[in-house]
């Protein structure tokens, strides 16, 4: 077969772009590693520098539709690449069921490459992929916060971390969801080529080149069994009542007829968390939500939570979201919201 890489001394980059492809998943690593070919090139002349990038895909079948609508025009097929991959990028789909239901010939050509690859890499569910070749055993992984717990289930010989945007061990990558795809890209270029060109590709797209805080800024605090707890469906109408106010584990129990000691042992025992910590956790999700969706002062919204100040919120924030109050709501607030308060 004829190359399809020319330029030997760039660096081949392969994305492979599973069927019902999550569109974003691919064209934001795609623009990091086309971005910063054009500013090598330009900065020495030669025209070999920096990247070639490959979309493959999963089977014959080289037009590929995602998730969205819009087709993606493949050039070849996994199968049919002959050059020596530098970075291989396995972009995710929309459905865990999509991604491991890959056809059982590209499993083949996944694990028979790997040992040749330098880099291997997954986004978001495409972690599932390289669980299911085998190739994530014993390893730490991530995958988008949602998706995190049927990693666990399904691949339990892997150690899969929730919280970190994207996880590094060995020469395997993975990272959570699309803008986790594009923070593991522009570490990619400053591994390659340093610091200052990554640092150059980010303020030209307006990026970030590290994001404080982790996935869990995007998560439900309280998912799962808190909210579903007998005691906490019985309590949560009562403590949103007064959730401004200070409230102690003795009027909890109370509102339950039980004794505090035995209140908090239930509780713990349903929920897997301290009265004390789920009113934390509480906290914080309704003041997210206010964060988000309301113009109100961060003075005002501590308040109204029961952080009691700014200062105190503040404090909670950076403990269980390692942001403050004011960087949250300046990246998560509603696009109805115009106005931001700023901490000194």
């Amino acid at each position: 077969m004829k190359s399809l890489i020319n330029n030997s001394a760039s660096k081949l980059v392969v994305i492979v772009i599973p069927p019902d492809v999550q569109l974003m998943h691919a064209a934001g690593p795609n623009d990091i590693f086309s971005y910063v070919s054009k500013l090598l090139r330009e900065q020495s002349g030669n025209k070999m520098d920096g990247y070639e990038i490959l979309l493959a895909s999963t089977s014959n079948n080289k037009s590929v539709m995602s998730n969205s609508g819009l087709p993606l025009a493949c050039k070849v097929s996994t199968a049919e690449i002959e050059e020596k991959i530098d970075t291989l990028i396995i972009a995710g789909a929309s459905t865990v069921e999509g991604m491991i239901n890959i056809s059982p010939d590209f499993y083949k050509w996944l694990v028979a490459i790997f040992p040749y690859v330098r880099r291997v890499a997954a986004v978001c569910t495409g972690a599932f992929v390289l669980a299911k070749a085998g190739l994530l055993d014993h390893k730490t992984a991530t995958t988008h916060y949602e998706f995190s717990t049927a990693l666990k289930e399904r691949y339990p010989l892997i150690k899969v971390e929730t919280n970190p945007f994207f996880v590094k061990d060995g020469k395997i990558y993975t990272s959570g969801g699309v803008s986790s795809g594009i923070n593991m890209s522009l570490a990619f270029i400053e591994e390659d080529f340093g610091r200052e060109i990554a640092l150059k590709v980010a303020r030209k797209l307006v990026l970030e080149l590290k994001r404080p805080g982790n996935q869990a800024q995007f998560s439900t605090f309280l998912p799962g069994m808190e909210l579903n707890s007998a005691l906490v469906k019985t309590l949560r109408p009562w403590i949103m009542q007064h959730i401004a106010e200070e409230i102690k584990v003795e009027q909890m129990a109370q509102q339950v007829n039980m004794s505090p000691r035995n209140f908090a042992r239930v509780f713990l025992n349903d929920t897997k968390l301290t009265p004390a910590k789920f009113l934390e956790k509480l906290r914080i999700e309704i003041a997210r939500q206010y964060l988000e969706d309301s113009e109100f002062s961060l003075e005002h919204i501590a308040s109204i939570c029961g952080m009691g100040s700014m200062v105190s919120m503040r404090r909670v924030f950076l403990r269980h979201l390692e942001i403050s109050p004011s960087y949250y709501r300046s990246s998560f607030k509603s696009s109805l919201q115009s106005n931001l308060d700023l901490e000194e």
